[in-house]
């Protein structure tokens, strides 16, 4: 599991980006798990995330609506499939507006481009 905090600020919210390699949805859910067990991530507002795999593809806004999608393609466009990408978004107080979809993108890829450093 790879973590990259605080990537992203923007009026008070802050931007995490994690992820790692995953099977299945299970493991996806298993993975988000384990990331909330961290006292910090669990204190978070929001965890989209999208997984692309053999069993099609699974994703969430966890109530940052669009955000789920916004991941999902990103990951078609690289074609990284059996891999787990979840935004995790500390709320600053002030509304960010159609920025945080901005924000979204900004996040996967700085890890799309971390994960073909890595590679």
């Amino acid at each position: 599991m790879r973590i990259l905090e605080n990537i992203l600020t923007d009026r008070g919210s802050r931007y995490a980006v994690s992820g790692g390699p995953c099977h299945s949805a299970a493991e996806a859910r298993a993975f988000l798990a384990e990331l909330r067990r961290g006292k910090k991530f669990a204190r978070a507002t929001h965890h989209s995330w999208a997984f692309l795999g053999a069993g099609g593809p699974v994703k969430t806004d966890d109530g940052e609506a669009g955000a789920g999608a916004i991941i999902l393609r990103m990951l078609e466009r690289a074609d990284l499939r059996d891999h787990f990408v979840v935004v995790t978004r500390w709320y600053g107080g002030k509304p960010l507006g159609g920025d945080r979809f901005r924000h979204v993108q900004e996040a996967v890829r700085i890890y799309l481009d971390t994960h073909a450093g890595k590679a």
